[in-house]
């Protein structure tokens, strides 16, 4: 459920903090007022196109947050994201705009982190549905078509449809198994024959562990220098420890400032800790002496150890060139092609046998996937008549709604292809929905389909809906505001309307105006110094008519034709008739 909106320099827009309520909620106005601003607004937030236009005149940055409600379906699709809940339950996507070097950059964020358009497309299914004029709905797509009648026809159907799941993995198994068995032998024969030498080089070539080389080119080093490191361990040994010539080595030093402190120390006790860092000083310099001689005298060079160890870096580098760069590929490569040669070798299932198993598994998938058929053809039979009811009263005393199922190859949904056929005016031939269906009726379709669904879904979302009671008036707008009073009792709705009749109905009212303010911009004081002269701009204001006197005056403006007493009765009227039918529903 939306629960808030902040909108700062979208469009006309240049700040608006608005609190939306669960139930019917209406945005009224003057046309041209910016109500579609809003529903704009909501669409960019959650992943919409946008283009510069939308930034605010005389300003480089839009950003729009809207604060959501969440669900449990949403709250572990979040889990799934790592993306932390505020407040347990609470959802905020912000969308901020742009102009960089004349170019649009364009981010979204959900909780604070920063997401992809394939994130927050899969959060808007589950948060708004949008049915605007000229704007295409998921509605028109075959899939989500098949999901709605797949959700109509209720838990036996899906289960149904996850058995359907499972045999047609069964099934791709069995195929894929039966493929790669049909490889010819004379493939099959290469494919085991290169796999053996490959097996027999690296064999031999005794791989075990995968930093070897880097020990060896080590070692290799060592035993290529014995000369040099025993002359300069030999000299290190000298200025540590024992220096043939007149100069002291540093024990000779170091003994010498110990026998200095230590007699310091009986005249000052302050100077013992100095004194027990130039022992241990000492200490350590006796003790690297003594290694370092005893380094150089076990050096030696040996020659034939280093051809060794030259001839084994040879053959190892060898290995990395044909199987891998590093000699932990080259042993990774090793495992696998004895785990394939082992497949091979150890393969004892025929052609026939693999082909009995792949019809097998053909025969159970086209069992389950007809008995899904089935299923779905009972809903949509339902699901027909259901709808054709709910659209009579809106103006489709006409309409015709076919939901056809095509045959199709069978997937992991079934066998069947969705399509919602249509037709909303007597004498016209029915076609595709998403073929014939203009902005009104579309908005319309999915107000009686969402009617058809509200006693079963459980999830609560967002309905958005963009002059669904377009050109219609009288009974249409009465059975237009009622259906969606009774959408509004398991999901929220937005609806911008023109209806006295819809707007009476809501549970919270927006008035949409425009304001025309004086506003000094910076281009203004850029060039008229600090005079600061002020720049008229149009901005747009939304108001909450939370009181009774507010609500009918706005309904009286929406009636039109009527003199100004005439108006506020039959405002009043409006209101009080649509208090009693909120009470007399549950």
């Amino acid at each position: 459920m939306l629960v808030a909106l902040r909108i700062n320099n979208f469009a006309l827009v240049d700040r608006l903090e608005l609190d939306i309520n669960q139930g019917l909620n209406v945005l009224t106005g003057e046309t041209g007022a910016g109500k579609s601003i809003i529903l704009d607004a909501i669409d960019v937030a959650l992943g919409g196109k946008v283009n510069s236009r939308m930034i605010r005149g005389g300003s480089d940055r839009a950003i729009i947050e809207a604060t959501f409600q969440l669900n449990s379906t949403l709250l572990e699709l979040l889990a799934a994201q790592k993306i932390e809940p505020l407040d347990e339950d609470t959802l905020v996507c912000s969308r901020e705009l742009a102009v960089v070097k004349e170019k649009l950059r364009s981010r979204c964020r959900v909780n604070g982190v920063t997401v992809n358009r394939q994130i927050i497309s899969e959060l808007r299914s589950g948060l708004v549905e949008i049915t605007a004029q000229g704007q295409t709905v998921n509605l028109l797509i075959p899939e989500r078509q098949r999901e709605l009648l797949d959700s109509y026809g209720g838990k036996s159907l899906l289960k149904q449809r996850e058995k359907v799941a499972a045999a047609y993995l069964i099934c791709q198994q069995a195929k894929q198994a039966l493929a790669k068995r049909r490889q010819s032998e004379q493939e099959l024969l290469q494919r085991k024959d290169l796999l053996e030498y490959q097996l027999k080089d690296l064999k031999e070539a005794e791989l075990t562990e995968a930093d070897e080389l880097e020990q060896l080119e080590q070692e290799r080093d060592r035993l290529s220098h014995v000369v040099e490191l025993q002359q300069l361990s030999y000299q290190s040994y000298q200025i540590l420890y024992q220096n043939d010539t007149d100069e002291p080595a540093a024990a000779d030093l170091l003994a010498q400032a110990e026998a200095n402190l230590t007699e310091m120390v009986e005249y000052d006790s302050e100077i013992e800790g100095i004194l027990s860092i130039v022992q241990s000083a000492l200490n350590q310099v006796v003790e690297a002496g003594q290694q370092i001689n005893s380094y150089g005298e076990e050096l030696e060079a040996d020659p034939e150890r280093l051809e060794e160890v030259e001839a084994r870096i040879r053959l190892l580098k060898n290995v990395c060139r044909k199987y891998g760069s590093t000699l932990a590929e080259a042993i990774a490569y090793y495992e696998n092609i004895q785990q394939e040669l082992n497949q091979l070798t150890n393969s004892d299932r025929s052609i026939a046998a693999l082909e009995q198993e792949y019809e097998i598994a053909q025969t159970k998938l086209e069992q389950v996937c007809t008995k899904l058929t089935q299923l779905r053809q009972k809903a949509a039979t339902k699901l027909a008549t259901q709808l054709v009811k709910e659209l009579k009263p809106l103006a489709m005393d006409k309409v015709l709604f076919e939901c056809r199922l095509i045959p199709s190859p069978p997937t992991a949904m079934g066998a069947d292809k969705i399509v919602f056929y249509f037709s909303p005016n007597a004498g016209e031939e029915i076609q595709p929905l998403a073929i014939i269906a203009s902005g009104g009726e579309m908005s319309r379709f999915l107000l009686a389909l969402k009617a058809c669904f509200s006693q079963s879904e459980q999830k609560s979302s967002t309905l958005i809906f963009d002059e669904i009671d377009a050109g219609v008036s009288g009974k249409v707008a009465q059975a237009i505001a009622e259906k969606l009073h009774q959408l509004s009792q398991k999901h929220q709705v937005l609806c911008v309307t023109h209806q006295p009749l819809v707007a009476a109905m809501a549970d919270g009212h927006f008035r949409v105006e425009k304001h025309i303010i004086e506003e000094t911009s910076p281009a203004t004081k850029e060039r008229n110094g600090d005079s600061s002269i002020p720049d008229i701009r149009t901005v747009v204001r939304v108001k909450a008519l939370n009181e009774h006197l507010l609500r009918r005056e706005e309904l009286a403006q929406l009636t039109g034709g009527h003199s100004a007493e005439d108006a506020i009765a039959f405002a009043d009227s409006l209101l009080t008739k649509a208090a009693k039918y909120r009470q007399s529903k549950p």
